[in-house]
Formats: structure tokens, C-alpha cells, sequence
């Protein structure tokens, strides 16, 4: 922008460099989980959902850790919803505990906990703050999962009935509505590797939990659509942003394999009403998909407002004969949580890495939106992008989380870069809003832009908050 421009803007020219050339009305938020930050396990009618139990068993989350006192947001909601009106975010991504509004999945309603998301969204709305709900995060009433979780496709029923019971109590206030988060990591982390809720490791029953878990999707977006006002409902995925290590072919067909059982395997069905062939020919001799009935594809295609992507980092495979095993000297070879997939090496490449060892490349975010609106066409969200660092507050009080703010800046800056390139993004949501419960890795890892210390439970705003926040101002005032 010229001079003349930043003074009609209303911007200086330091504001200006925090400017974001992002739409009129773009929705800047962060985003929570219920199990992650709500704890009162056992207050107000709540029974135990799939993660109190995975929890409590030895050896599958560090250090023990469980959700049941977590940010303690079930009593401070109140405070937190005041620190997002402080950082100027217009909308706040959360999820229900299907546990606490309808204990054990079925049945009647828990007056107590649907009144407490009743609250929850007076109190966004009074703050002028947009409610994101989110209907499922994880955690499934254990009681469903006894009788088979999402293996059976009864729970795909009992969802759409929660939601509708849900989309009634606050559809008149809630206009953005996710029906799942991450069912990839349901399905395929739960079911075939192990390493989430519920724990198991039968490749065949991810897949039945795959199929159901789109139903569930298909039959509550229909459910919410007739019980709310005017809703935009969708979905959320964690679709990968596919990388072959070596770029002359000899990497291309694992990429393809991997694509088909963690992005197309969701994103077909919802588009275009079918499971792509070559992922069914994959995985032949694990499944023959004998779960899909009659009518069920028209139901999971039911069209939807928008498609939430969460992205933390490229997904770059590689043969695991190919020169990445044997000249990267890093990686791991897994059968899971990819079933289907043959051995498949992820390599370390070189570059900055977060706590978790998770790369940091924007780029990926770049490249992924713009494929999937020319692939897809639906209108996108980033319902989720952080990363963990465990920087703590300082003895002046202060959370200096550099890498962090980084970090946020050029995620940013990347979703900037893809509306550039033509793709239809709507939104930003910084995940997470605060530190909490990063689920088999309990409380060693932190994604929030607010501090959280779990024995006081004090709230801190670091430097990356106070950062996104002055991006948001910056981007906003270019509107006026």
C-alpha cells in the first residue's frame, strides 16, 4: 500500500506490516476441545465418555495424566470467553461432551449439561463473539463404545439424536456447526493403531468405524439443518498435505496409497457419493466394505456450507526400500495407522521442529487449501493450526513464546497466500486457545496461546496471543 493508501486505511505504516489481504468478514478465532479443557468429569450429570476410560489404563497417556480437572473451564468459562474478547477474535471453536448433555449416549437429556453450553453461548454472544460448535471431539459416551462404538452403525443413529437435541437447545444463537473433528484419528488412531480412544488395533474395524462415522455425519447435518435457524453445517478433517520424498516418480505411488486412506477415503464419499476404486482395491483383503447399505452414500453426501482443515504439517513419505531409507537415516516404518498403505517410511527432513517434532513448513498450508477448493469447490476454514513449544512464563510474568508467534505469523501469511492463489477460505482458528490436555501426551505439551498453570489455574496471555491479535486488528482495519 502506498502512503496515501495507509492513510485512508486508518493504518500507520507499522500496523500495516501485520496487515493480512484477507476477505471482508474473514472469521479470526481459536479453537477447544471439551475433554481437553472443561474437566468437572463427574459434575453435573456426566458419566464417562471412551477417553476417561483410555485415560486410566497403564501405559496409554503419559505420566497418567487424565482429563478430569483439565483447564477447569466447566467453572471459568466465563474467564475465558473474556480473554478471547480481549484479543478482538469474532469467533471461538468449541466442542459438546456428548457425555454430559446425554449421559451414555442414548436416551433422555441431562438438563444440567446441555445448560451449561447454554451459557457458554449467552455468554459469546453477549461478548460479540461467534459460536463454532463442534458436535464430536473424541469423546464418545463409553457406553456406546461398549456395544461397539463406531463399529456399530446404531452410534451413527444415536449421533444424528444428539445433535438434534443439541441444534434445538442452541440453534437459535449457533449458526457455524461442525458434525466431527478429525474422524481420521478416530477411525484410524482408535481402531487400527491404538494410540487414541478407544485402543484398538484391528485395521478392518477402522474402516466400519470410517463408514459410520461419515453416516453419523450425513444423518446429523440433516438433523441439525431441521432443528436450528439457518445453519451453515459442516465438517472437519485433518487432510494431509501428500509429499513424495523424491520428485522423480520413484515415491509417487506410496504418496498415492497414503492420499487414498487419509484424505480421499473422507473426502469422496462427501463430494461425489462413493469410496475411490483404488483405495478399495488397497485394502481388499482387509475389508470388503459389506457395512455400506443401501442409501448410505446419498446420506454422507449430503451437501455441506463448508470443510474445516486442520494443519499442523506436510505429510512426506516415502518408499521404505527407496533412497530415503537408506540415505535419510531417519524415519519410521509403519504398517499403521495407515491400513492398506504397505510399509511406508515418513523421513525427518532437515528444518525447524516443535516440541513433538513436527515439521514447520507454511507451505504445505499453502498448497493444500488451494488443492482442495480446485478439487473439491466447497468453502474452507483452518478449524485448526498451532504448534507446541513448552516456553513458560517468565519471572516478569511474561510468555516470550517466539517460535510460536512465528509460527502463527507465517500460517497466516500462507492462508493469505492461497486466497491469493483463487481459494475460497473463510477463516482462521488458532489452535489452541489455551495450554490443556494433548491427549496420549497428557499435559507435556502445549499449543495454547494462553498459558495455563494446572495447579493455580492462572491464565497467561503469551506473546503469540498479543501477536495474532495485532494481525487481526492490522487486517480489520483494512476493511473499513
Amino acid at each position: 500500500m502506498s502512503s496515501t493508501e495507509l492513510l485512508s486505511a486508518g493504518l500507520s505504516p507499522a500496523e500495516s506490516s501485520s496487515a493480512l489481504a484477507l476477505p471482508v468478514g474473514f472469521r479470526f478465532g481459536a479453537a477447544t476441545a471439551s475433554y481437553q479443557i472443561e474437566g468437572a468429569a463427574a459434575e453435573g450429570g456426566r458419566t464417562p465418555s471412551i477417553w476417561d476410560t483410555f485415560a486410566r489404563i497403564p501405559g496409554k497417556v503419559l505420566n497418567g495424566d487424565t482429563g478430569d480437572v483439565a483447564c477447569d473451564h466447566y467453572h471459568r468459562y466465563a474467564e475465558d470467553v473474556a480473554l478471547l474478547s480481549s484479543l478482538g477474535l469474532d469467533s471461538y471453536r468449541f466442542s459438546v461432551s456428548w457425555s454430559r448433555v446425554q449421559p451414555g449416549g442414548a436416551g433422555a437429556v441431562n438438563p444440567a449439561g446441555l445448560d451449561f453450553y447454554d451459557r457458554l453461548v449467552d455468554e459469546l454472544v453477549g461478548a460479540g463473539i461467534e459460536p463454532a460448535l463442534t458436535l464430536y471431539h473424541w469423546d464418545l459416551p463409553q457406553e456406546l463404545q461398549d456395544a461397539g462404538g463406531w463399529t456399530n452403525r446404531a452410534t451413527a443413529e444415536r449421533f444424528a439424536e444428539y445433535s438434534a437435541i443439541v441444534a434445538a437447545k442452541l440453534g437459535d444463537r449457533v449458526r457455524l456447526w461442525s458434525t466431527l473433528n478429525e474422524p481420521w484419528c478416530s477411525a484410524f488412531l482408535g481402531y487400527a493403531a491404538g494410540v487414541h480412544a478407544p485402543g484398538h488395533t484391528e485395521p478392518a474395524e477402522a474402516f466400519a468405524a470410517v463408514h459410520h462415522l461419515l453416516l453419523g455425519h450425513g444423518l446429523a447435518t440433516q438433523a441439525v439443518r431441521q432443528a436450528a435457524t439457518d445453519p451453515d453445517v459442516g465438517i472437519v478433517l485433518n487432510t494431509f498435505e501428500v509429499r513424495p520424498y523424491l520428485s522423480d516418480g520413484t515415491d509417487d505411488e506410496v504418496a498415492r496409497r497414503i492420499d487414498a486412506v487419509a484424505n480421499r477415503v473422507f473426502l469422496e464419499p462427501l463430494k461425489n457419493g462413493r469410496y475411490p476404486r483404488d483405495l478399495l482395491i488397497d485394502v481388499a483383503d482387509l475389508t470388503d466394505f459389506s457395512f455400506v447399505k443401501d442409501g448410505d452414500l446419498e446420506i454422507i453426501s449430503t451437501p455441506i456450507d463448508f470443510l474445516g482443515v486442520n494443519y499442523y504439517q506436510p505429510t512426506v513419505v516415502s518408499s521404505a526400500t527407496g533412497e530415503a531409507a537408506t540415505n535419510a537415516g531417519h524415519g519410521s516404518v509403519l504398517a499403521t495407522p495407515y491400513p492398506g498403505s504397505g510399509d511406508v517410511l515418513f523421513p525427518t527432513l532437515p528444518g525447524e521442529h516443535t516440541s513433538m517434532g513436527w515439521l514447520v513448513d507454511e507451505t504445505g498450508l499453502t498448497d493444500l487449501l488451494v488443492k482442495l477448493d480446485e478439487l473439491y469447490g466447497w468453502p474452507l476454514m483452518v478449524t485448526e493450526n498451532g504448534a507446541a513449544y513448552s516456553t513458560g512464563v517468565g519471572e516478569d510474568g511474561r510468555v516470550r513464546d517466539a517460535e510460536r508467534t512465528a509460527y502463527i505469523e507465517k500460517h497466516l501469511a500462507a492462508v493469505a497466500a492461497a486466497v491469493s492463489r483463487g481459494a475460497d477460505v473463510r477463516g482462521y482458528f488458532a489452535w489452541s486457545l489455551l495450554d490443556n490436555y494433548e491427549w496420549a501426551y497428557g499435559y507435556t505439551e502445549r499449543f495454547g496461546i494462553i498459558h495455563v498453570d494446572y495447579d493455580t489455574q492462572v491464565r497467561t496471555v503469551k506473546d503469540s496471543a498479543r501477536r495474532y491479535s495485532e494481525i487481526v486488528a492490522a487486517t480489520r482495519a483494512q476493511w473499513v
